[in-house]
């Protein structure tokens, strides 16, 4: 099935996730008439704006507390570099099952994509 911006819908869907938040707020804005696409944006949004602010929440309060005991910049280092690998690990995911043609909620954050499209 085809959408107003004139892609199939399943590649339109796999591109919402290719720049994260961005692809997602620009697909939102175009996409008026697939359901499909809208939410795969809306979850790419969400996702990865939650994973952008739990990082900069991560430096907001662990910082200061790594300036006063040292080895906690390895713990800020570790978490960073957690929160990296799960936002590649759900990046891969949903551009697969968006180009299957699968509507694929993410735990909490599916649900959350859901409630704001409505």
């Amino acid at each position: 099935m085809r959408t107003s911006i004139g892609l199939p819908e399943n590649v339109e869907a796999a591109l919402t996730y290719i720049l994260g938040i961005v692809t997602g707020i620009i697909f939102l804005i175009l996409e008026k008439e697939s359901e499909f696409v809208r939410f795969h944006a809306m979850q790419s949004v969400v996702a990865f704006g939650s994973l952008i602010v739990l990082k900069i929440a991560l430096g907001i309060f662990l910082v200061p507390l790594a300036l006063l005991i040292p080895p906690v910049i390895f713990l800020i280092a570790l978490f960073r570099s957690l929160i990296g690998l799960v936002a590649l690990l759900i990046w891969i995911l949903c551009m697969y099952k968006a180009y299957m043609g699968e509507l694929y909620k993410l735990p909490i954050v599916g649900e959350i994509a859901e409630n704001l499209l409505r």
